[in-house]
């Protein structure tokens, strides 16, 4: 299957998903993902293993057809982001014929809007060329910087750090994941590593240019409040883990800051009580900085809960900003 495939698992037993885009196939792949996330509990001891698969560019009814059959034959489960309208009802009605479960996910959000605002959608998919205005080179440019920043995530893949533009390291939490999908989605690569005690951090990240690097800390009772919620989350309550408890927060903070003393040039952004938007602003504005050589104040060697660029956030503290600053060429 040459269709590009992603899988949650690759269990022959597992549920099969399959995803249907006619154009790249982030719309389709991101909400099944965010759905999926509903089901880490049952994902995570394989419980209920799931496969998806990733069908994109689709846009013709004989490629259509055949997915379609593919599915019944594996009993998938078909989901779909058609723009056309004939292309998503020629998948309902191919699904209903060959009995494979189906939902489109696009189709109930585009009829809200047009309701909403009284217009009726132009059913032309965002990759064909009939439509008004090509996609941009700077589209193309943030689809890269998402695709790159999904598979760098967690300390995932450490041999691409140097691709990287953006490199954010934290103990566990601390919003690196949500952070650097945010800055993907304004058209930076962003890779994230974890700060686990014990576990040593990847070769690659010292060998890469330390301009890019950039710490987070938290405020330890926030951490564990959020650590707890994530293990109800987990279904990890009331079992035996040291990873929620105030002891062990305390420890890996104190041993990231540790890190981060080692390593002033790393800027280290408190990130307690911030929305994503404003750190996301501070580490560009930031990276910006010193891509244009400018001279900026770099951490001191303490070992504590830092605050680093505060000042910033009384530059940064509009909608009008963020855009000014998310507008800058790099």
């Amino acid at each position: 299957m040459d269709d590009g495939v992603v899988g949650v698992g690759r269990d022959e037993k597992a549920k099969s998903i399959y995803m249907v885009s006619d154009g790249t196939g982030w719309t389709a792949e991101h909400s099944v993902n965010a759905a999926l996330g509903q089901f880490e509990h049952c994902l995570v001891d394989r419980g209920c293993a799931v496969n998806t698969h990733l069908f994109n560019g689709v846009d013709d009814m004989d490629r259509l057809i055949e997915i379609v059959k593919q599915a019944a034959k594996e009993g998938a489960l078909l989901l779909y982001t058609l723009a056309d309208p004939s292309m998503a009802e020629a998948t309902k009605k191919a699904c209903e014929l060959w009995g494979v479960p189906s939902n489109d996910i696009l189709r109930p959000t585009i009829e809200a809007i047009a309701s909403h605002i009284g217009v009726a959608p132009s059913g032309i998919p965002r990759s064909s060329p009939s439509r008004k205005g090509q996609l941009t080179e700077d589209y193309f440019r943030r689809i890269e910087a998402i695709d790159f920043t999904i598979k760098q995530d967690d300390g995932a893949q450490p041999q691409n750090l140097n691709r990287a533009h953006i490199v954010l390291v934290g103990v566990s939490r601390t919003g690196k994941t949500p952070l650097s999908i945010y800055l993907a989605q304004k058209g930076y690569k962003v890779a994230n590593v974890p700060i686990v005690m014990g576990v040593n951090l990847p070769k690659s990240l010292f060998e890469i240019d330390q301009d890019k690097i950039f710490g987070l800390t938290i405020n330890p009772v926030v951490l564990q409040a959020i650590r707890k919620a994530r293990a109800k989350t987990l279904g990890f309550h009331g079992q035996k883990s040291n990873y929620a408890e105030m002891e062990h927060v305390r420890g890996e903070l104190d041993h990231a800051n540790q890190i981060f003393s080692q390593h002033p040039i790393w800027p280290v952004i408190e990130v307690t009580g911030k929305a994503i938007e404003e750190t996301a602003a501070v580490v560009v504005r930031i990276f910006h900085d010193r891509k244009q050589k400018c001279a900026m104040p770099r951490i001191s060697k303490r070992v504590a809960p830092i605050r680093v660029y505060d000042y910033l956030s009384e530059m940064v503290n509009t909608h009008v900003e963020y855009q000014k600053i998310f507008a800058r060429d790099f």
